[in-house]
C-alpha cells in the first residue's frame, strides 16, 4: 500500500464514520510519519508495508492477551476487527501451488543442490515477491527440495 493510499483509506474511514477502522488506520499512519519525521525521507511502500505488519503483531499480541484473560468481549471482537482490516491492507501473499511453483524456478535459477545454499533460495524468494510469502510453508518446501 502507498502512503497517499493510507490518507485516502482515512478519509473514507472519517465519512464512513468507522471509528474502529479509522483509529487502527490513524495508528499506521502515526508510526508511518514518524519514520518520515525521524528519518527525514520519502515513506516507501514497503515503509508502510513494515508498519501495517508491525502494527498487526501488536494488536495480535493484545488480542491474544485479551482473549486469555476474558476480557470484554467486545473490546475482543474489536481487536480482532482492527486485524482483519489491517491484514486486508497488505499486499497480497504468495501461498500454496503459486508459492511452490516460484520455490522450483528459483531453486533451479539459484543453482542450490544442498541445504548450505537454502538462504540464498529464500533470500531470491524474498527479492521475487518483496518478502510477501508464507515463509514458514516455503522453507519447508525448499528444505524438501534440497533433502
Amino acid at each position: 500500500m502507498q502512503y497517499d493510499e493510507l490518507k485516502d483509506e482515512i478519509k473514507q474511514a472519517m465519512k464512513a464514520r468507522d471509528k474502529v477502522r479509522l483509529s487502527i488506520l490513524r495508528q499506521v499512519y502515526g508510526e508511518v510519519k514518524n519514520i518520515e519525521i525521524d528519518e527525514r525521507r520519502d515513506i516507501t511502500e514497503a515503509d508502510v508495508t513494515a508498519m501495517t505488519k508491525r502494527v498487526i503483531k501488536q494488536t495480535s499480541e493484545t488480542l491474544e492477551a485479551s482473549i486469555k484473560a476474558a476480557n470484554n468481549q467486545e473490546r475482543t471482537d474489536t481487536l480482532q476487527r482492527q486485524v482483519d482490516i489491517l491484514k486486508d491492507l497488505l499486499p497480497k501473499q504468495v501461498e500454496g501451488d503459486e508459492l511452490a511453483a516460484l520455490v522450483d524456478e528459483v531453486v533451479s535459477a539459484v543453482g542450490a543442490t544442498s541445504k548450505k545454499q537454502m538462504g540464498q533460495v529464500m533470500g531470491e524468494l524474498s527479492k521475487r515477491t518483496n518478502g510477501n510469502f508464507d515463509k514458514a510453508a516455503a522453507a519447508k518446501m525448499v528444505g524438501a527440495k534440497l533433502a
